[in-house]
């Protein structure tokens, strides 16, 4: 419907509405499409409030912020008409290279990508026997633009970090940044067109784990020609990619540098997370994933990112840098953003809201729970893979649900495949794994837990590592960092780094610790074995 044509009928119903009560009931609310509504409603509490203030003791309070988000949307449902805001996930900036996989990829739940592409950007020389190269790992939420480069010279999230003679020194080192699958920007992922039909994949995108977009990640390398990274990089979830290359292609890396991350996720930042998943599926726009060609769900976006924000800077930093003030401490105090502490969460959530795909969101946060480096997941995992790997070679395409029945016959079958799987070369240490994958109840022992993920993490005894953490990190407490070095020490890793920084920029001192950060870097990149 036209927007004039909205605004006639808004003053209709206005008109209706003003009248009696028992007229208001019978108000047929259906004559305007859902997608509407938002007119109308606005409309009806201005006069509501118009009509409170003549009857009230005191006038209605202002409501700017909720204001704002109305007119957002609004602008989005005119943009057909005259334009409108666009979010700038839909346009990504160029400025990268793209690797085209143009074979199914299996995912480890079963899903199949019957293609993907991968967004990334590179910073350094190429030697010439390709052995000085560092992946470097994006945190959930970045882009391939770690640093500035003559296609793309705005900053990048690391600009500082690399370079010549920084903490990853260009002189030295050729540097590779992918987006994630799953992401945003140029890499495959909700957002993207599926080729069957045409139209953004949406929620028919499978779900991905850590390890799917560390897989990816090397299949770009095998076509670049590149057999063995100098080291494996990463932060935050980049930190988990670099922990997640070195268990499934320990000959294919020499060091890794896992800052900020965990070998496993636990129930604190699962349940942050979740709570960031679950405000925004309840806006309404969100429309179970499809909104592509609609409104985005940017008010479930913005206070998604304003809970994330919480858990990425730390109370010590909010105090010295906000404490109490408010941001105009002579007005009256205003259920809005008032104190700079709330202004600052609100500017961080308008930043974002229409930055970064809200179904990426959810797809690469999950990836991030479902993180775990122990041997009885990683021997689930390679058993389920088996099983879907024969699916895909029949052409059976995706596979069933993982809780779908079975006949007694198809589980036999599963099980001689199984066997066959754990009977094979890097079969054997899964066989020997496997028993823990399914005897679950002795899992629920601390002890048994962690032994369970030191046995995961032998994997990567041999490979030099760097483990950092921060004092004031809530969402990345420092005692995970000291679970990762405790765990590959005890599995006889004689060549692993632990730092622990004392910044007051929790989560995010990866990004903004440059001498501290930097230089533990360097020196582990820089070290000859």
């Amino acid at each position: 419907m036209h927007p004039r044509l909205v605004s006639a009928t808004t003053r209709s119903l206005r008109a209706t509405l003003s009248g009696p009560v028992h007229l208001r009931a019978l108000v047929p609310t259906t004559l305007i499409p859902a997608s509407r509504k938002l007119n109308q409603s606005s409309s009806r509490s201005l006069s509501s409030s118009a009509a409170t203030a003549h009857s009230s003791s005191n006038p209605p309070m202002a409501f700017p912020c909720v204001d704002h988000l109305e007119q957002r949307t609004q602008k989005f449902l005119q943009q057909s008409f005259d334009g409108g805001p666009e979010p700038s996930y839909s346009n990504p900036v160029s400025g990268y290279s793209l690797y085209h996989h143009k074979k199914p990829f299996l995912l480890d739940h079963g899903g199949i990508l019957p293609s993907f592409e991968i967004a990334y950007e590179s910073w350094g020389e190429l030697n010439e026997d390709k052995s000085n190269v560092i992946l470097l790992h994006t945190g959930l939420s970045a882009s391939s633009h770690a640093k500035s480069h003559p296609a793309n010279p705005a900053p990048g999230w690391w600009e500082k970090f690399i370079g010549p003679g920084l903490a990853i020194d260009t002189n030295r080192f050729h540097v590779v940044c992918t987006n994630v699958i799953g992401g945003c920007y140029g890499s495959t992922g909700p957002s993207s067109i599926d080729p069957k039909d045409n139209k953004p994949y949406a929620t028919r995108f499978p779900i991905v784990t850590i390890f799917d977009m560390v897989r990816a990640q090397f299949e770009m390398l095998n076509s670049m020609g590149i057999k063995k990274l100098h080291a494996s990089v990463g932060a935050s979830m980049g930190g988990m990619q670099s922990l997640a290359a070195a268990l499934l292609f320990k000959e294919r890396v020499g060091k890794v540098v896992s800052i900020s991350a965990a070998a496993r996720s636990h129930p604190y930042s699962i349940a942050l997370r979740f709570t960031q998943r679950q405000v925004l599926m309840a806006d309404p726009n969100w429309n179970k994933g499809f909104y592509y060609d609609k409104v985005p769900p940017h008010s479930g976006m913005k206070l998604a990112r304003e809970i994330a924000t919480i858990s990425y800077r730390s109370g010590p930093e909010w105090e010295q840098r906000f404490g109490r003030k408010r941001s105009q401490p002579t007005t009256t105090p205003s259920l809005c953003a008032d104190f700079l502490i709330e202004t600052y969460l609100d500017h961080q959530g308008e930043r974002f809201c229409l930055q970064y795909d809200p179904n990426s969101l959810l797809y690469v946060s999950k990836a991030m729970d479902m993180f775990d480096l122990s041997a009885s997941n990683s021997a689930e995992t390679a058993l389920r893979r088996a099983r879907n790997t024969v699916r895909l070679q029949e052409g059976k395409g995706s596979t069933a649900p993982e809780n779908a029945a079975t006949s007694p016959e198809e589980q036999l079958i599963q099980q001689q495949q199984e066997q066959a799987v754990c009977s094979t070369g890097s079969g054997s240490a899964v066989a020997e794994a496997a028993a823990k994958a399914k005897a679950k109840d002795d899992l629920d022992d601390p002890k048994a837990q962690l032994n369970d993920l030191k046995a995961g993490l032998s994997t990567i005894k041999d490979i030099p590592t760097l483990v950092l953490g921060i004092q004031s990190d809530i969402l990345f407490p420092v005692w995970q960092q000291k679970e990762v070095a405790d765990c590959l020490r005890q599995t006889g890793n004689k060549n692993v780094t632990y730092y622990e920084l004392d910044s007051m920029y929790g989560h995010d001192a990866f990004l903004l610790e440059i001498v501290n950060v930097g230089s533990a870097v360097k020196g582990h990149l820089e070290l000859k074995e």
